[in-house]
């Protein structure tokens, strides 16, 4: 059977880190391997800001962005290859020369479709250098193209899986790959329309990929390297005292991913369940330790509580004008209106007369939500608060988060408590 590895940004980040992946791959030399690769570094923010660029019709910012990017590319290929001769350093200089090309055509009415066809060449440059090292460490090893076994629809940023034609590609053009070789190297993030367009999975879609490539060919197991031993029940830049969660069921993990937590894509766990794939998360510093075992079983779930902190939050209250009640079809108003808004809701609570929801404050600016609002409905706000999600919590959890800050508020069910807070000046 066949094991996914998904490797992110900040495992092939440079070349001592492309060197490591690689030593690796090593304590695997009788398995069967489909590494899913993440583009290196913050490529993905610089080709955001080259969309950007194209967008304004900016040639020499554009330009000025891509020669810095392939100037990041170079240096990592000469640290791994001291021949400039070597075929790699054609293949990664192609894909720079075709993508200053795109300046020459106008930037489409879509933007989401421009974003797509530059953002997913992080992938396919990081993934291209990773296997010619391979290759040239003598790993039996070949690169294959993500973007023409991955089906979406035509979703542009965020696409939608067409699951049986996406398993019926890989099993027709993956599957056979592993009778000739032991590794095949692959993109996370990036699919393809019927078209033959390149589309994307979202934002941190890696993961997501793995979880797809794995239940399409009914994988052994997926396991996501990381810089943290495993899935830790708080972030550690935040909490001193984390622990590690050494097995958690899958209904955990989708929990603590909707809430918030970021080790794991939200999407990830379900194709897996569905199939009943285990799914490792482990430490690319420390390979040797076990990490997190995400699985079926949920007898360890609530043996430590997990924290989840998202800041600079703002809540909203929305009351009718006229006094009238809050029904639903007053309610479904209210979420059309902030669906077309792309706004995502991360609490949300009502009473008769006014509805209250938290938003990120980055994602939606509060004259906005005003604006949206302003012809039917009163709309009050409070900046700057932190929404606190404890998993299995007591109070003692509870007064351990919310020392020297107000609870404006709360919910608790018998697993989890979410409490908006505000610090106390």
């Amino acid at each position: 059977m066949v094991k996914v590895f998904k490797f992110g940004g900040a495992s092939v980040k440079d070349s001592a880190a492309i060197q490591n992946v690689a030593e690796i791959l090593t304590k695997y030399p009788e398995d069967s391997i489909l590494v899913v690769i993440s583009a290196m570094g913050k490529t993905t923010n610089k080709l955001e800001e080259v969309v950007s660029a194209y967008q304004l019709s900016d040639e020499a910012l554009f330009l000025r962005l891509i020669n810095d990017l392939e100037a990041f590319h170079s240096q990592i290929l000469l640290a791994l290859f001291s021949d400039r001769q070597r075929k790699i350093y054609q293949i990664i200089e192609t894909i720079f020369n075709q993508l200053r090309m795109r300046f020459s055509k106008p930037f489409s009415e879509n933007y989401s479709f421009e974003y797509d066809q530059i953002v997913s060449l992080g992938e396919v440059l990081s993934s291209r250098i990773i296997d010619a090292y391979l290759t040239e460490k003598g790993f039996s090893s070949v690169w294959t193209d993500a973007r023409s076994l991955l089906r979406t629809d035509n979703n542009y940023q965020e696409g939608n899986v067409d699951w049986k034609k996406t398993e019926e590609l890989i099993q027709q053009n993956l599957r056979p790959l592993f009778t000739h070789k032991k590794i095949i190297v692959s993109q996370g993030f990036v699919g393809h329309t019927s078209e033959g367009m390149t589309t994307t999975l979202g934002r941190e879609g890696s993961d997501y990929t793995a979880g797809i490539f794995a239940h399409c060919m009914h994988a052994e197991s997926v396991t996501i390297w990381k810089d943290v031993p495993g899935m830790l029940n708080a972030d550690p830049k935040l909490f001193e005292d984390t622990v590690l969660l050494k097995q958690i069921s899958f209904k955990e993990a989708i929990e603590l991913s909707y809430y918030g937590a970021s080790v794991i894509h939200p999407k990830t766990v379900k194709p897996l369940q569905n199939k009943n794939i285990p799914l490792y998360v482990k430490s690319f510093i420390k390979p040797d330790e076990k990490g997190t075992v995400i699985q079926a079983n949920s007898d360890f779930d609530s043996l430590v509580p997990s924290y989840i902190l998202k800041f600079d939050q703002v809540l909203y209250t929305i009351t009718p004008k006229d006094f009238s009640f809050l029904v639903e079809e007053n309610l479904s108003g209210i979420f059309k209106r902030l669906a077309d808004a792309h706004a995502k809701i991360n609490m949300m609570q009502n009473s008769a007369l006014s509805f209250s929801i938290l938003l990120d404050r980055k994602k939606v600016n509060p004259d906005q939500v005003l604006q949206m609002f302003s012809d039917s409905y009163h709309v009050k706000y409070n900046e700057g608060l932190e929404l606190i999600t404890i998993r299995h919590y007591d109070e003692s959890t509870i007064q351990k988060v919310t020392k020297n800050k107000e609870i404006l508020v709360q919910q608790r069910t018998r697993q989890t408590a979410r409490l908006v807070v505000k610090k106390i000046e």
